[in-house]
């Protein structure tokens, strides 16, 4: 989650890696540029997805953004899990962010919330992400 590894007796299933907060960086980044969205830029239907490396595809995606003349200001991410409890892991998550897009860690906030046990989340059928991206044209 988030480009690092965190131990958990239950894995996401997805046609690339399924890291569900790369993903959600990868579409606010797009959306922030203008520039579509995750399915556009890496369908599933293409068998060249199967299994990729989310890092990869966050920094195809921010270099993409940064070909139109865009930086990255600020990510503010939300991962909604009820397990695993991410707290202990999300400074490791801010520095692997920063170092897959050339950023500050200062720039990207990671916070954790759980379903209380409601809900999908909460019943450990699903992980969600968001984040909102605040890019700056500099071109």
């Amino acid at each position: 989650m988030g480009g690092v590894t965190i131990p958990h007796d239950q894995h996401l299933v997805g046609h690339s890696d399924a890291d569900v907060l790369l993903h959600a960086i990868i579409d606010s980044l797009l959306g922030a540029a203008a520039l579509g969205d995750i399915g556009e830029l890496f369908p599933d239907d293409d068998e060249d997805n199967r299994g990729r490396d989310s890092a990869e595809m966050l920094e195809a995606a921010s270099q993409r953004v940064s070909d139109e003349g865009y930086r990255i200001l600020n990510l503010d991410c939300i991962v909604f899990a009820e397990r695993p409890k991410l707290a202990a892991y999300k400074e490791a998550i801010r520095v692997r962010l920063a170092q897959i897009l050339d950023v500050s860690p200062h720039q990207i906030g990671v916070k954790a919330k759980t379903g209380e046990r409601v809900g999908a989340v909460g019943r450990e059928e699903a992980v969600m992400a968001q984040c909102v991206a605040l890019l700056e044209k500099i071109v």
